[in-house]
């Protein structure tokens, strides 16, 4: 089953988060960012979503960090 992504991305100094075609934020830094995301994913896998969050590279690639069922909630360090 393909993975709900939320991709955590630096666009122009702000991190925002992209979920589909929509933007949420900007975030202070990349940590908050991805707390948002890993929270929003964490209420999807709850609804039987296969959820991931990842960080977003300068050439579009995906980077999981956060998948739901598979690593601890709250994310370690936070």
């Amino acid at each position: 089953m393909p993975h709900t992504r939320y991709a955590v991305v630096k666009d122009q100094g702000r991190w925002l988060i992209k979920f589909g075609d929509r933007e949420y934020g900007p975030y202070l830094s990349q940590a908050e960012a991805m707390l948002f995301a890993i929270d929003a994913a964490k209420k999807l896998g709850e609804q039987g979503e296969d959820t991931q969050v990842g960080l977003m590279g300068e050439q579009g690639d995906f980077q999981p960090e956060w998948s739901y069922g598979q690593d601890p909630y709250p994310p370690r360090g936070s």
